[in-house]
């Protein structure tokens, strides 16, 4: 069973469920999958899909782009099929997604970490986005790896869960999930199935605002 499906970030909007509560959706555009290799144990040593991924069916680019699903057995499926987002999800589904968030360029560590800073009085004229001491005495000497600098923000993976499939597009191969995804417009997006609810309150009800349907 298919349970992973890749896509690009569309854009953010709103939308009211039938309790008028607002709820924040994320759109992702996911074209059908083109199955362009099967993997198996005995010439791979794993189970796997390869797939071709599609950003705009009506342009033809000659830059393919493609990934793989994992799978814990053999599939049926073979190399020219097609698998389409209602083959993988339903309405009510609980989803997981990676990205790569957006790219902030080289911050201080104010912007980075969320430092203070240092005072602005007693001579201190030069300092006040300065990160401070970060050095130790002779013993051990130096800067312990993993201390908060300044450097390059974002561009990192990470994963978001507990997104639900709001709504499913088969005519336009939109996805809309409640919450928000990481990256920027046009990003690829790999949507994996969850099993629970784990952070539902973190996604859902947090971000949910009663609001009349129609104010006066």
């Amino acid at each position: 069973m298919i349970t992973q499906f890749y896509g690009f970030k569309k854009e953010q909007e709103q939308v009211f469920d039938k309790e008028a509560y607002r709820l924040v959706v994320t759109l992702i555009q996911a074209h059908p999958l083109k199955v362009t290799q099967v993997k198996t144990i005995k010439k791979d040593a794993y189970f796997a899909l390869q797939v071709k991924i599609s950003k705009d069916e009506k342009k033809k680019t000659k830059k393919l782009l493609l990934r793989e699903l994992r799978q814990k057995e053999e599939t049926a499926l073979k190399v020219g099929e097609i698998i389409k987002l209602a083959d993988v999800f339903k309405i009510g589904d609980y989803v997981q997604v990676r990205g790569i968030t957006k790219g902030r360029g080289f911050a201080g560590v104010m912007k980075r970490w969320g430092f203070h800073g240092g005072p602005k009085t007693h001579g201190q004229s030069d300092r006040q986005r300065a990160p401070g001491s970060i050095g130790q005495r002779t013993n051990p000497g130096r800067v312990w790896k993993g201390k908060k600098m300044p450097g390059h923000m974002g561009a990192k993976p990470k994963t978001v869960k507990g997104l639900k499939v709001y709504k499913i597009d088969e005519e336009k191969n939109e996805l809309w999930l409640t919450g928000l995804v990481p990256g920027s417009k046009g990003g690829l997006l790999k949507i994996s199935k969850t099993k629970g609810k784990r952070t539902e309150l973190n996604t859902e009800n947090k971000d949910k605002k009663k609001l009349p349907i129609n104010p006066e």
